[in-house]
């Protein structure tokens, strides 16, 4: 299930196992088109956490890991980044990269 993060909740979601944190905004038209990926990604992965952060809303926990295009598609394990990706790619691209972290 893709869970909606702010900064505090953020935290708990990458603290351990893995996640796939998606930076997006509600007006960026290729966010749009990568959601339903996301969403299909969160169901098809029940074992790991996958977390949307609006860069509006929260753009302190953006700028911290330098997100500065949307959407960044970040991979993390057990707390540490791992991966990134930024645009538009693939679901088996994002499959493939969450298969290599578990």
């Amino acid at each position: 299930m893709l869970r909606y993060l702010d900064a505090e909740t953020f935290a708990q979601a990458i603290a351990s196992g893995t996640a796939l944190i998606y930076f997006g905004a509600s007006w960026c038209t290729p966010c749009k088109n990568i959601s339903p990926v996301i969403e299909e990604i969160a169901a098809e992965n029940p074992d790991i956490t996958v977390g949307r952060i609006d860069v509006d809303e929260h753009g302190i926990v953006a700028a911290e890991y330098d997100i500065i295009s949307i959407p960044t598609l970040l991979f993390f394990k057990d707390g540490k980044l791992m991966d990134s990706s930024i645009g538009v790619v693939g679901k088996n691209i994002i499959q493939t990269k969450i298969d290599a972290l578990k």
